[in-house]
């Protein structure tokens, strides 16, 4: 057969395929455990219908929330099984695959939102989401303030010493353990869909969470404290699969990394103007709420805890205070 030949039936046989590889819809899972009402789920639908408007329908997202597809540790095994496309998860999860970039949920290390968001601008940033990236294959896009976490509990709080022998659920992340034990609580870990009942039912005393989760998944109906520890300066991340991210053209890259930082500045906006209304609603309700000096916190934190016994290099926890 001719050269002349071969080339004219490829060309014949691309012309009879019924789509390109460019032109071809992918869809995508994209998951989370939050609740719909929650700005991490309305933001990322959001994001979804804005990525397939901006790739013109190369790409369809569905999103899943509230634990569908599975509990956190769950949609993160699932990056790499392909149950999951893209999902957003803490530091904390990311933490599994490298260990370094915990350090971000070890206790007051961020001062307030602000200095998280300066955060994400940081060459440090680009070090520790880089070195996940490196570890799990999966490549992180944007960072979302969660909120800052908070003690709620069935007795009063206005010290660290306060908290000895209490039982306390705590997700099952080495950093989150870190405030609770140092001040001798006994913590359990219990999947955050299972918290409300653990708390009605007297499993736990005390949990921690931002103050817009303490309101979305209502734990405030089973708690009467709320103690303004503010021990961590929470995040998420928004993760996209390595079998995804490795797959995209450099101008998908772009557009899935534009949309998905916009849906996190959207998100964080209308997190950090909830968290001010909170306080008084929560006093409305006939909630203790109580103003504790953190810095007795800290300071047993730092007296008890080292950063090598959950991975982390303290010259990284060293680089983001420092930011500005």
């Amino acid at each position: 057969m001719s050269l002349k030949y071969l080339l004219l039936a490829s060309a014949v046989a691309a012309l009879a395929m019924p789509a390109t590889i460019a032109s071809a819809q992918t869809s995508l899972k994209w998951a989370h455990v939050y609740e719909t009402s929650e700005p991490f789920h309305t933001e990322s639908v959001w994001a979804a219908e804005e990525i397939e408007k901006r790739t013109e329908g190369r790409y369809t997202i569905d999103v899943f929330p509230a634990s569908q597809l599975g509990k956190e540790a769950d949609i993160n095994q699932g990056l790499t099984l392909g149950t999951t496309d893209i999902i957003i998860s803490g530091s904390s999860f990311a933490a599994r695959e490298f260990a370094p970039i915990g350090v971000t949920y070890f206790p007051y290390t961020f001062r307030d939102a602000d200095h998280l968001l300066a955060y994400t601008k940081s060459d440090i940033y680009k070090t520790l989401t880089s070195g996940y990236e490196e570890a799990s294959g999966h490549h992180i896009t944007a960072t979302t303030y969660y909120g800052t976490r908070h003690t709620t509990s069935n007795r009063p709080i206005e010290a660290c010493a306060d908290m000895q022998g209490l039982k306390m659920r705590v997700p099952d992340v080495p950093a989150y353990l870190a405030m609770p034990r140092a001040c001798g609580a006994n913590t359990t870990p219990i999947a955050f869909a299972e918290v409300y009942l653990a708390l009605q039912n007297g499993t736990v005393e005390a949990q921690e969470n931002p103050l817009t989760t303490i309101e979305a998944k209502k734990f405030f109906e089973v708690q009467d404290y709320i103690v303004l520890t503010g021990h961590i300066v929470d995040h998420l991340n928004t993760v996209v699969a390595e079998g995804v991210w490795s797959k995209l053209s450099e101008e998908d890259k772009t557009i899935f990394t534009e949309v998905m930082q916009e849906a996190a500045a959207r998100a964080t906006a209308i997190i950090v103007e909830r968290e001010a209304e909170l306080v008084d609603s929560f006093k409305a309700q006939g909630l203790t709420v109580t103003e504790v000096d953190r810095s007795d916190f800290e300071d047993n934190v730092l007296e008890k805890m080292t950063f090598e016994e959950f991975g982390y290099r303290k010259e990284d926890w060293d680089a983001i205070r420092a930011i500005q």
